[in-house]
C-alpha cells in the first residue's frame, strides 16, 4: 500500500479532478489554500508578489495499479503546462495500515 501527496497549482483544479475522474479514484483528502516553494520554482503564497495557492490531495492507495495510472496522467497533464513551476507534484511513501 501507498499514501500520495499530490501538489498543484489551485488553477489546475478542474484538470486534476478529470484526471483522478479518468483514473477513477473519487477518495482523497484535500487541503485547499495552501501556500508553499518548490526547489527552483516560484513561490505561491496568496500574495501580490507570489499570487496563487497550492492544493494538496492526499491519497491511499490500497490498489497501486490505480497509482501507477495516475502516475502516467500526471507525466501527461506535465507536458501540457508550458511553467515548470506549475507543474503537478506527487510525493509517495509507504502505507503500513488503513483502519
Amino acid at each position: 500500500m501507498k499514501i500520495t501527496f499530490v501538489i498543484y497549482h489551485d488553477v489546475l483544479e478542474d484538470r486534476i479532478t478529470d484526471m483522478m475522474n479518468a483514473a477513477g479514484v473519487d477518495f482523497y483528502t484535500e487541503w485547499e489554500n495552501t501556500k508553499g516553494k518548490g526547489h527552483e520554482t516560484i513561490p505561491h503564497l496568496g500574495t501580490r508578489v507570489y499570487p496563487g495557492f497550492n492544493s494538496v490531495r492526499m491519497i491511499a492507495f490500497e490498489d497501486e495499479s490505480i497509482l501507477e495510472k495516475i502516475i502516467v496522467l500526471i507525466k501527461e497533464l506535465n507536458g501540457t503546462i508550458n511553467m515548470k513551476d506549475d507543474h503537478i507534484r506527487l510525493f509517495q511513501m509507504p502505507l503500513e495500515r488503513i483502519v
